[in-house]
């Protein structure tokens, strides 16, 4: 009889833990989405939810969608890189130097 409603126990807390396992899980990239400040958060979340009944079938994209953007980068993989910006400044000032010693050696020649 104890072995029974142990039994029924154990059942029913596997149960449980299974489905909140898997609520917890589609939320990831929800949380995700929140963690990096993503415009689409909302969005994000109540389609996790629609994966649900989906069969999980649009759980991957998600997970995708919300990992594409990052506050400091924005969308996709672009860096923002001012360091390219510095050395074409400094490939015209060497240019622009340049130029002139020539033109100053030709002046005198």
């Amino acid at each position: 009889m104890f072995l029974d409603y142990f039994a029924l126990g154990a059942l029913i807390f596997v149960a449980l833990t299974l489905f909140y396992g898997v609520i917890v899980v589609h939320d990831i990239p929800y949380e995700i989405a929140v963690h990096r400040n993503h415009p689409h958060q909302d969005a994000i979340h109540a389609a996790g939810w629609v994966s649900l009944f989906t069969l999980h079938v649009l759980w991957p994209f998600l997970w995708i969608w919300a990992m594409l953007y990052r506050e400091d980068r924005g969308w996709g993989f672009a860096v923002k890189n001012n360091e390219m910006e510095m050395l074409r400044e400094r490939l015209l000032r060497l240019e622009s130097q340049n130029e002139k010693n020539q033109s100053k050696s030709s002046a005198t020649e």
